[in-house]
């Protein structure tokens, strides 16, 4: 449980049964807000300075990859084992029924217009339960996720990239894949499924973090970490992954900074994979595993 677990639950119905003002809800709400702002910035901090709990976050926002990073932090920290999660109205609506009070406390972004008529963008807290938490007997059963052959996840990764792929029979030093001076990519022929993705969404994961070629270590990590979460997704091996450095790439960044770090991670993963979607969502050729 965490500290402000209780803030956080807070039902102004309970306790003295006193109605609250509309300046003390406000408070109330402005509390809640912080409460759950310090719990992302604690976590960011501890992602930072462990890599095994570093590669826990890319595992959390590998699952919740249309999550913002702060809110893939906030449900690692309430709950890392969660699979799908949804508010409590979109679960009753589906037929579910929650069970107990554990909720996890996520920030939902809205706009609105600022005492100046300019407009602004604010936070509220949202209370959303993992499936775990539901009761789904009564649910409407959900359509089965497609199979995707690895021939279809393969041509999904390089369909419609904006660069020429070309496979070769050697790479310096063994490579799997590097760029060209033209931005294209060359792939070496041979390999097994994961090495050929893992090797191919990396150059990817490259360009988007970085237009310059000549990448920063920070951005190399970047990269890297961003073809972990590619690779965790699309079922390609992760075993010779490592983050055993990422304190020494965080090293002097605050919770801010850190956020940062693992927005570029996040929005450079959602870029490949965002394109890998469009083209694995089109219906099937005839002929083809469906």
């Amino acid at each position: 449980m965490n500290g402000f677990d209780d803030l956080l639950n807070y039902n102004p119905a309970e306790g003295q049964g006193q109605q609250l003002t509309k300046e003390e809800y406000s408070a109330m709400r402005q509390a809640e807000r912080e409460a759950v702002f310090e719990l992302s910035d604690n976590t960011a901090l501890e992602v930072a300075g462990d890599g095994g709990k570093f590669q826990q976050y890319l595992d959390v926002q590998s699952t919740f990859d249309r999550y913002s990073a702060v809110n893939a932090l906030l449900i690692m920290a309430q709950k890392p084992d969660a699979t799908r999660v949804a508010d409590f109205d979109t679960w009753k609506g589906r037929g579910g029924f929650i069970k107990g009070k554990s909720d996890i406390s996520i920030l939902e972004r809205h706009n609105y217009t600022k005492e100046d008529g300019s407009p602004g963008i604010g936070y509220n807290v949202k209370k959303v339960f993992d499936v775990s938490q539901v009761d789904t007997r009564r649910m409407r059963t959900p359509a089965p996720t497609p199979t995707r052959s690895e021939r279809q996840i393969l041509a999904a990764l390089i369909s419609k990239y904006p660069l020429k792929i070309t496979g070769v029979d050697d790479l310096p030093d063994n490579q799997g894949a590097m760029t060209d001076l033209d931005g294209s990519i060359l792939v070496r022929k041979g390999m097994e499924f994961s090495d050929t993705f893992r090797s191919v969404a990396y150059e990817m994961a490259c360009a988007e973090v970085a237009a310059d070629p000549e990448l920063s270590p920070e951005q190399e990590f970047s990269a890297y970490s961003a073809t972990y979460m590619l690779c965790k997704k699309y079922g390609a091996d992760t075993k010779q992954f490592s983050f055993d450095n990422a304190p020494s790439v965080f090293d002097g960044m605050d919770a801010q900074e850190v956020k940062g770090e693992l927005s570029q991670i996040r929005d450079a993963a959602d870029a490949i994979s965002g394109r890998m979607a469009r083209q694995l969502e089109k219906p099937a050729r005839s002929g083809e595993a469906r």
